[in-house]
């Protein structure tokens, strides 16, 4: 399995990230990218706070996935790293 590395691509799915990271930060989390594969699919690691919240899923899959995939949508499916 390949890495997509097309800098405008990450730069795109950088920027959304930052859109949704102040949001995390306020909870005491944070949340950084990891790769995006050549199935399109947007590998995360979320710290701090997030890592251990009950909602954090419900974060990722209807907060962080939906701003990637408006910036970035061939994205396929965000995932967090931890929970592979």
């Amino acid at each position: 399995m390949g890495i997509i590395t097309d800098k405008i691509i990450l730069d795109k799915i950088e920027v959304a990230l930052q859109e949704i990271r102040p949001f995390l930060q306020d909870d005491g989390g944070d949340i950084n990218f990891i790769e995006l594969t050549d199935k399109w699919v947007v590998k995360v690691k979320l710290v701090g706070a997030c890592s251990s919240c009950n909602i954090s899923m419900m974060t990722l899959k209807n907060g962080v996935e939906v701003a990637i995939k408006h910036a970035v949508p061939e994205v396929k499916e965000v995932v967090e790293i931890s929970s592979l």
